[in-house]
């Protein structure tokens, strides 16, 4: 790949697939994305179950934009920029409702679609001075899919469904609009925004970060690149349950059935998300009711029933997706530019990272779990906030362990004996896809595709 910039990568394949420490650390780089990415890309703001109502709103920031997205009908959704065309004052902050969007300022308001702008005393302006259109709200595009709410802010943008292709052919079998939160956090790290996203980008680290797993999976991956997406699983591991290679010399476990109960019981009690209760469940069956000498597809095709009838006993709707479906897509994508989702035909668990206002040394980082509701029994789930990354309690093991590598990651790349990030070749595409597709998008946004 070439890259103008004179500090991007020269490849990403061989020994050239260094990606700088600058990409990182650097107030210059940051500027790059704030115009070149942000201002341009199509990018998550919200949910719609965060906004259900008519005239519900949720403000969203990203560096220093800062964008309205509210519900103007039953079935639509708009998105302004959140500044009074008066004198600059942000209209909303946080999530809420309005009747009218309103400027605490001086009291200018408009409908809830950005129309019929009423200002104070406006008979004191010559009428051709101050129309309708020099005042209504500044549009922003909106796009939306899967439940989730998308904002652009360059109204010449490509579509969101080109922007979402090929992921979205993989993803839609998955049906994740019929899911809903089960639980969302947030807090900020001290680390640039691509480094948090990246932790959650690949399994190479989980042999050492997350070592506890190895005694009931494999966790040797691959990872693919798709566009500016990309994904990773574990096609050429051993089946779920057995213990890792690395610990086995590379014989495979005989009897994956226990490993497979230890593996959804630890993902139950250190993450609990996703599909978890419907997965433990089942692999609680697999165990007492599958036997021993029972072969590793016949144990794992049993444990996918068991999955499939709790779900349905508890008047869960199941997606329409095979079993080659799910097989294809893997178990974790990553969405260009900051989208990771690790899903399942109950539950995901998602990711977003963005950089905490112009510091590249911080970020905003949101994980949150959807998942299979009964038909009107989703709860209202309240968005948690934490900056103790040491609360097993709040967060849980397993992000704690990913949380305590970040901050040093930031640190280290400042060092100057750090020459660049080489990412493994084979379980880290993800990662080098990632910023091949970053540095093209800068210099030539959606044009490079």
């Amino acid at each position: 790949m070439n890259v103008h910039s004179p500090t991007g990568m020269h490849s990403w394949t061989g020994k050239d697939a260094v990606i700088p420490a600058s990409n990182y650390t650097s107030a210059e780089f940051a500027k790059r994305e704030a115009d070149g990415l942000w201002k341009k890309v199509w990018q998550m703001a919200c949910r719609e179950e965060e906004i259900p109502k008519v005239g519900d709103f949720y403000t969203y920031e990203i560096v220093d934009q800062s964008i309205i997205v509210i519900r103007t009908a039953a079935d639509e959704i708009k998105a302004f920029h959140n500044v009074c065309p008066h004198r600059g004052r942000t209209l909303t902050e946080g999530c809420g409702h309005a009747a009218r969007l309103f400027c605490r300022y001086h009291g200018w308001n408009w409908k809830i679609d950005g129309t019929d702008p009423r200002v104070i005393d406006r008979h004191e302006w010559a009428a051709e001075d101050l129309t309708d259109e020099d005042l209504s709200l500044m549009p922003v595009k909106v796009g939306r899919w899967s439940g989730w709410v998308y904002i652009n802010m360059d109204p010449d943008c490509e579509s969101l469904e080109d922007h979402l292709a090929p992921a979205k052919a993989f993803l839609d079998p998955f049906d994740i609009g019929g899911m809903n939160y089960h639980w969302r956090k947030s807090t900020i790290l001290n680390c640039n925004w691509k480094v948090a996203l990246e932790a959650f980008n690949e399994g190479y680290h989980v042999q050492t970060t997350h070592s506890q797993m190895l005694r009931y999976m494999d966790d040797w991956t691959q990872s693919y690149a798709h566009g500016r997406h990309a994904h990773f699983g574990y096609w050429e591991a051993m089946p779920m349950g057995s213990r890792s290679a690395r610990l086995t010399g590379g014989q495979p476990t005989e009897d994956i059935r226990p490993g497979i109960r230890d593996y959804m019981e630890d993902m139950a009690a250190t993450l609990n998300a996703g599909s978890s209760v419907q997965t433990v469940h089942a692999a609680r069956r697999v165990v007492q009711e599958v036997p021993p000498e029972a072969s590793h597809m016949e144990v794992l095709m049993k444990f996918g029933q068991f999955i499939y009838e709790h779900a349905i006993s508890l008047g869960l709707k199941w997606p329409d997706i095979t079993p080659q479906q799910m097989q294809e897509a893997g178990i974790d994508w990553h969405l260009f530019p900051n989208q990771i989702m690790l899903m399942g035909a109950t539950g995901l668990l998602g990711y977003r990272a963005r950089p905490f206002g112009n510091d590249p040394d911080k970020c905003i980082f949101d994980v949150y779990s959807l998942q299979r509701y009964p038909e009107g029994e989703a709860p209202k789930v309240e968005h948690e906030w934490s900056q103790d990354h040491g609360d097993k309690d709040f967060w849980g093991l397993i992000l704690m362990q990913d949380f305590a590598n970040v901050a040093e990651l930031q640190k280290g790349m400042k060092s100057i004996g750090f020459k660049g990030a080489r990412p493994n070749p084979k379980q880290e595409v993800a990662v080098l896809n990632f910023h091949r597709a970053l540095e093209e998008f800068l210099d030539e946004g959606y044009a490079a595709a």
